[in-house]
């Protein structure tokens, strides 16, 4: 287990500053497994104890939430006109540095996986990894086996490479479930625009194979667990 400074650790966790964490601990409000500090810069494992002014502090490197993204919010952990997703954090979840690991736009809904782990957003977002990624759309017109057929060919898109192939699930004649394996700008609608049909509605689902908890209203989040990160992980996607 990798040990680091205690103010270091602590400032991560919440809104507290590391000079914050310094008076703190001058003022005897800060012990570790069960012993008062002395110093800020004393190093500690996540494994250790730390209470703060009677209150245990449970110690994470990183976190990792969940959350169902309403229209209307960007995706993005700051917005001058808009609320982002990181706005809609809940006070005992957020910390500083988080951001969304991906981009959904302004009026897609679903699952945004947001951290403040800046390598495992990398992987799960890498072109290489090809991660699966879920989704749901609403069209203005009649699906086909055609567009299926499109789909699974990979679709040339305007000043893009061509599309790595997708796979498209006719659900009825106006909804479809659609998996990509990378994420251009707007790619969904454009794929659908390609074959002649607008995109009405459109919510991502799942990411590599976890789907979004059902449990979770629009702009709710919860934090995932082991297991659920493992999932997101799974190049293979939904069973």
């Amino acid at each position: 287990m990798k040990e680091e400074r205690l103010d270091k650790l602590l400032a991560a966790q919440g809104p507290w500053s590391r000079r914050d964490i310094k008076d703190f601990v001058r003022r005897g409000a800060v012990t570790v497994n069960g012993k008062n500090v002395r110093t800020s810069d004393i190093k500690i494992t996540t494994d250790d104890e730390v209470i703060v002014f009677g209150k245990p502090i449970a110690l994470k490197k990183h976190i990792y939430l969940m959350l169902n993204k309403p229209i209307g919010v960007v995706s993005a952990s700051r917005g001058d006109d808009c609320p982002t997703v990181v706005d809609l954090v809940p006070p005992e979840l957020k910390r500083k540095g988080l951001f969304p690991a991906g981009r959904l736009d302004k009026d897609t809904t679903g699952f945004v996986l947001i951290t403040d782990d800046g390598a495992f957003a990398h992987d799960i977002l890498s072109p290489k990894r090809h991660i699966p990624k879920t989704y749901i759309a609403t069209l203005d017109g009649i699906l086909t086996q055609e567009v299926v057929d499109a789909f699974a060919g990979g679709i040339p898109l305007k000043n893009e490479d061509q599309c790595l192939p997708a796979q498209l699930t006719i659900l009825d004649d106006h909804t479809a479930q659609v998996v990509l394996h990378e994420g251009m700008y707007h790619q969904i609608k454009r794929m659908f625009a390609a074959c002649g049909l607008h995109v009405e509605a459109l919510h991502r689902k799942a990411m590599g194979a976890l789907e979004l908890d059902k449990n979770l209203a629009e702009g709710q989040c919860r934090e995932l667990t082991a297991e659920e990160l493992l999932l997101v992980q799974d190049r293979d996607g939904l069973k």
